[in-house]
């Protein structure tokens, strides 16, 4: 019989084996084909077992069967679904219209499967050895269903449409010649992607993706040695939130957030490799609880100009590399001390935040300490930014604090006389941040020159014409540059008084000054 003859009226092929035989015959009747031994060693297809002729089909028959199979039995609704079968050479359904459901349970396949522009319904491999999948532009009104798999040389999914959901769940996805795991540039997915305690050799890629919903990489393990990015994922748009964060590892497997059983074992997200999730969109959160990171040098967590509500920053603390917000804006900070790095490590250049919600002790000396981190040069913008969200929580002390640190750090970039100067704005009004600091200074000086000038000689400078001596108020006339309480033109002080004078005048101007500026300052934040 030639290949398709008979095959409208449901006619078995002569050409079939007994393997290939039985698929037809469960396809027509929408029921599981499986050839499994019952031995879990032999059965396992990701062992080295063999599996002889009876436990294989031949792809172009598979192939056949989605493609253009024979109608199903009377009352039945055609599907193929294999447990445990060995599918030979390259399946190949690029570019075709698949109307059965396909489900395959621990399948090998021999060769690639090639699946570029093709359609489907919905597509289950669950648990399968197989050396790549290319899907380059699938398109599947359903779920596109991957858990457990074994992918050798790769995925490529770039422009793949899914209706709905994407299920990566603890697949292990080896690098393809580009040194990229799964490729998933310009994805759409309509629902959740879940990853869950993924394993990727090498880099994975979604540069423009988008989820209608949220993306979980709980539990996963990304490294790539081959390159600097572990995970590129640069315009990453997701409706809702980005997990990277631990999963509770049970019998099955916990996910989805939930608060695992005492015992439980649980496993955190870890990136060995650079971050990229550079101008990504996060509808509800970024949330990297628990997340480590291991770096290069030359690697980072690049998170410019992320948008989000909120950004959970709560992982572990890179020893190396770089962490960089640069232009990000959230409007919650949730975080913690110990999860920033060092100096040199942080760069927080134009990165926007509305309200900062720390977890565990953070007090302002540890976050002064944060903004000093990310500004090895001075640069007053992440001063301003901690004031102002500090003042705006009500926070106005704290706010006062911030802005000092940011007139200390300023001043060690001045030159000497604007070094001086500073140090003398210091000393006396704190900048005009402590404008109390000036009125104790003015009474100390006060006191000690009204005790001095009592002891001094004090000739008039025309007889007749003065008015009666007082030194409190002479003293306190030397100390006001700006005012006239009729002492000082009246008196003659010779030799040592005169320079006690001068003194006095010249920390007057000191003072008077500083408050000037502290409260033009004021006045400037008001």
């Amino acid at each position: 019989m030639t290949e398709g003859a008979g095959v409208r009226n449901g006619d078995l092929p002569d050409e079939l084996t007994a393997a290939e035989a039985g698929m037809w015959q469960a396809f027509r009747n929408g029921s599981v084909y499986d050839l499994r031994s019952g031995d879990t060693v032999v059965d396992d297809p990701h062992g080295g077992h063999p599996w002889g002729p009876e436990r294989s089909v031949r792809a172009r028959i598979v192939a056949w069967l989605l493609l253009d199979g024979p109608p199903a039995l009377d009352g039945r609704v055609s599907s193929l679904k294999l447990t445990g079968v060995q599918i030979m050479d390259t399946l190949d359904l690029a570019g075709g219209t698949i109307q059965p459901y396909l489900e395959l349970k621990g399948c090998r396949f021999e060769k690639e499967v090639l699946l570029p522009e093709a359609r489907f319904t919905t597509v289950r491999l669950v648990d399968c050895s197989v050396p790549r999948l290319e899907a380059a532009r699938v398109h599947t009104e359903g779920d596109l269903h991957l858990p457990r798999c074994r992918f050798h040389n790769g995925v490529r999914l770039t422009d793949a449409r899914i209706g709905t959901d994407l299920m990566l769940n603890q697949a292990v996805v080896y690098r393809d010649r580009r040194m990229r795991s799964i490729t998933g540039d310009g994805m759409s997915v309509g629902q959740d992607l879940q990853a869950e305690m993924l394993e990727s050799h090498g880099e994975l890629s979604l540069r423009g993706a988008q989820v209608g919903v949220s993306l979980s990489l709980r539990g996963s393990r990304l490294t790539n040695p081959y390159g600097r990015l572990a995970l590129n994922a640069p315009q990453l748009t997701v409706e809702r939130t980005l997990y990277l964060t631990p999963a509770a590892v049970g019998n099955p497997l916990l996910t989805g957030g939930g608060t695992p059983a005492r015992g439980t074992r649980i496993q955190r997200f870890v990136c060995q490799g650079g971050v990229r999730l550079d101008d990504g969109r996060f509808g509800d959160a970024l949330d990297l609880d628990q997340a480590r990171f291991v770096f290069e040098d030359d690697q980072e967590l690049s998170l410019r100009r992320v948008q989000t509500p909120e950004l959970r920053f709560l992982g572990e603390r890179p020893e190396r590399g770089k962490v960089v917000l640069s232009g990000a804006r959230v409007v919650n900070l949730v975080d913690r001390a110990a999860s920033w790095p060092g100096p040199g490590s942080l760069h927080m250049g134009g990165f926007a935040y509305e309200n900062l919600v720390p977890q565990g002790a953070f007090p302002l000396t540890r976050r002064l300490e944060w903004v000093a981190a990310a500004t090895a040069e001075y640069n007053p913008e992440p001063y301003e930014r901690l004031a102002a969200v500090l003042r705006g929580s009500g926070e106005d002390e704290d706010a006062r604090e911030v802005l000092l640190e940011k007139q200390r750090r300023r001043r060690e970039t001045l030159p000497l006389a604007g070094k001086l100067w500073g140090y003398a704005q210091d000393w006396t009004v704190a900048y005009g941040y402590r404008p109390g600091r000036a009125a104790v200074w003015m009474a100390v000086l006060w006191a000690a020159g009204s005790f001095a000038f009592a002891h001094a000689s004090h000739p008039p400078i025309k007889g007749g014409e003065h008015p009666s001596w007082n030194p409190s108020l002479f003293a306190l006339d030397l100390l006001l540059p700006f005012i006239d309480l009729g002492q000082v033109g009246y008196w003659q002080l010779r030799g040592g008084w005169q320079w006690l004078a001068a003194v006095v005048i010249l920390l007057g101007w000191v003072l008077a000054t500083t408050v000037a500026a502290g409260a033009t300052r004021t006045l400037r934040r008001n």
